[in-house]
């Protein structure tokens, strides 16, 4: 194979070429990713402080980098094709554990495997995996694999000091949750020397091979995350009876997830898929890596926290033993409900700014008047103020469509007509 990697990898593999779409297996392998999405929610949920907001954000930035690691696997072999799939499959084994251990990443809890260790232990499978089938694919294009050799080293010092945090006794020091103080640090150093380590070593060595496939896996992802969302709704009022004001928040918990998903995929991901086609070689990784590795994590983290503002709603609302129609969403309820919405429209922002050059200015100045917006949805009921950012979210998307009309349409009706669908007879 050369360095541009057309000529056939290692025997039973199939490259990707450009054009190729995503395959079945990598939908099925992202169902593991919907559990764990659940899971992180879930963990914040059950400790709604400022310590279990880090550690929820901490475990989703982990599982969000190996999601990554075979995104870029997926662009360059086909993952449903021989050993690759066989391969997956034993990585969706272990994500699936990694994420039942999610409760424990940070506490043990009494009683069977030391929850920690099992999680680290998870991880480093999941990593190694990745790293030994890429290089495997990758026979031939010395490019990549010296690629692969560069990123080997920040993800075993990531994994190192996970393990290390695994292996820290419950009672390290006297002072309250000192050692929670010490684990939640080294994770933070891990994730940081990951993460700054694949940056540091540059993008001229990796390969995009199909930009349609690029763009649909993270498009995915997004469905991903806003399903979780979704769930988070119904969670929310399990065994409750159903209620005039449930069904008022429900309707108003999928009005901002539809203008999330229209912010995403009305214009944006077919303008980002043309601007990432054109593009080639090193700039073309690096457009993938920054737009989509980096900075789509926002985005996702956003949807994570958004999901958990609404099961809180939805439990204030439902619940009148605990709590009455009138309650403000104090707190860390409130933040993530609103800040969740803000740190997927911040990523937005990003994302356009790094693939395309220019700023979405409805999308900035409804960003600003969100964060405006968190003091005077502090002191109204929660149901209201749901509805507050229902209607900023979606007075946002109706200003773009106003302001954007013709140019939407002309996008949107090249991209419908290169995708075989024309207008229907008589339109």
């Amino acid at each position: 194979m050369t360095n541009g990697g057309t000529a056939r990898r290692a025997p039973r593999m199939r490259v990707m070429t450009e054009g190729a779409t995503v395959t079945p297996l990598e939908l099925f392998f992202d169902l593991v990713f919907v559990y764990a999405l659940t899971q992180v929610t879930a963990l914040m949920a059950a400790n709604l402080t400022w310590w279990g907001m880090l550690h929820g954000l901490l475990v989703l930035a982990l599982l969000w980098w190996c999601w990554c690691c075979y995104a870029w696997l997926g662009n360059t072999v086909r993952a449903d094709e021989g050993v690759v799939r066989v391969a997956l499959f034993a990585v969706m084994a272990t994500m699936f554990v990694v994420a039942v251990t999610i409760p424990e990443a940070f506490n043990d809890l009494r009683g069977g495997l030391s929850g920690p260790v099992v999680f680290a232990s998870g991880y480093l499978v999941v990593r190694v995996l990745h790293l030994v089938i890429y290089w495997h694919a990758a026979r031939g294009d010395t490019g990549l694999r010296r690629q692969l050799l560069r990123a080997s080293l920040p993800m075993l010092g990531g994994a190192t000091l996970l393990f290390t945090a695994a292996l820290l006794p419950q009672r390290l020091t006297d002072t309250p949750n000192g050692e929670d103080t010490l684990r939640t640090a080294l994770w933070g150093l891990a994730l940081a020397i990951d993460y700054g380590g694949i940056m540091a070593i540059g993008a001229a060595g990796w390969r995009i091979f199909s930009a349609a496939h690029w763009t649909e896996r993270h498009g995915l992802i997004i469905i991903v995350a806003l399903g979780e969302s979704l769930v988070a709704i119904g969670v929310g009022v399990t065994a409750l009876p159903i209620s005039w004001p449930i069904v008022v928040a429900s309707f108003l918990g999928i009005a901002v997830a539809a203008a999330l998903w229209w912010a995403y995929f009305d214009v944006v991901s077919i303008a980002a898929e043309r601007v990432l086609h054109r593009a080639e070689g090193a700039e073309r990784a690096a457009l993938g890596r920054d737009s989509y590795t980096y900075l789509h994590l926002p985005m996702v983290a956003g949807i994570v926290l958004l999901a958990l503002g609404l099961k809180k709603v939805l439990a204030y609302v439902g619940d009148g033993t605990h709590h009455s129609l009138t309650d403000p969403l104090h707190g860390l309820g409130l933040l993530a409900l609103y800040g969740g919405v803000i740190s997927y429209l911040l990523g937005h922002l990003g994302f356009r700014l790094r693939n395309m050059g220019s700023v979405n200015w409805p999308r900035a100045v409804a960003t600003v008047l969100l964060v405006l917006l968190v003091p005077v949805a502090d002191r109204l009921p929660a149901l209201a103020a749901l509805g507050l950012l229902a209607l900023v979210c979606v007075g946002m998307i109706t200003v773009e469509v106003v302001l954007f009309g013709e140019a939407r349409r002309r996008l949107r009706d090249s991209f419908l007509d290169e995708h075989g669908a024309g207008q229907a007879p008589g339109h």
